[in-house]
């Protein structure tokens, strides 16, 4: 972004959660906030609002006495990632699938278009970022005031995990993110025929098949965490 360039709060906080999320800022990088100001031609003010409220969200920490820094990807919260995700995931499908309304499931099969449009390019970015739009879509759709900010934070790990292996690498690549879209599609179907089971168990498919790209090309080597299995019924 040019330097000098005045734009709203709004676009400030557009522009960080993508370069969050898409990692062009890297977990733990500080924020600084003379930069910032000096960049956007943004007051400190309401700089720190935008910051605040990237807090709230789970982007960014506000440390005292030492400024802002992205959210940390550390051993503990891949860790805590593994073993909520299944939870989460299977709760936040189960709840679409009963609380989704016509116009919802529209903006999903949108979202799914998108998805897959993303999948025919070479833009990792486009292709996380599509992904977590969908998966987003169904938070909405959950309409759960206790779970919808824990998805969301989960979700903005997921997409950063998710600049790993959604980089193009070989056929196997391929054949899993082929398999991940026609879950998308399967997720759908469940969630417009209101069929909680089917939608909770597609939930699960769809964090193992997740979970075997993100140890493959994610995970340090030799380290041994305890993974988040699928829930037994």
């Amino acid at each position: 972004m040019a330097q000098n360039t005045k734009i709203s709060k709004s676009d400030v906080l557009k522009h960080l959660r993508h370069a969050i999320l898409t990692q062009a800022l890297l977990p733990g990088a500080d924020l600084d906030e003379a930069t910032l100001s000096d960049q956007w031609a943004l007051s400190r003010t309401p700089l720190r609002d935008v910051l605040r409220q990237l807090a709230g969200e789970g982007f960014v920490e506000i440390r005292e006495n030492r400024g802002a820094r992205v959210s940390e990807m550390s051993h503990r919260t891949l860790r805590d990632f593994f073993l909520a995700a299944p939870m989460i995931y299977g709760a936040v499908l189960r709840l679409a699938a009963s609380n989704g309304t016509p116009a919802q499931i529209a903006a999903l099969k949108k979202a799914q278009v998108q998805f897959k449009a993303a999948l025919r390019s070479d833009d990792v970015a486009a292709r996380a970022l599509a992904n977590n739009h969908f998966h987003a879509v169904t938070g909405q759709m959950a309409d759960n005031v206790y779970l919808l900010p824990s998805f969301n934070r989960l979700l903005i790990d997921h997409a950063r995990i998710s600049m790993t292996f959604f980089r193009p690498r070989d056929a196997a690549t391929t054949e899993n993110l082929n398999a991940a879209s026609q879950q998308h599609d399967a997720i759908i179907a469940a969630i417009e025929g209101a069929d909680a089971d089917a939608a909770a168990d597609l939930a699960i498919a769809h964090w193992n098949l997740s979970r075997h790209n993100i140890e493959q090309f994610v995970m340090p080597q030799g380290l041994n965490l305890p993974l988040g299995d699928a829930p037994l019924k």
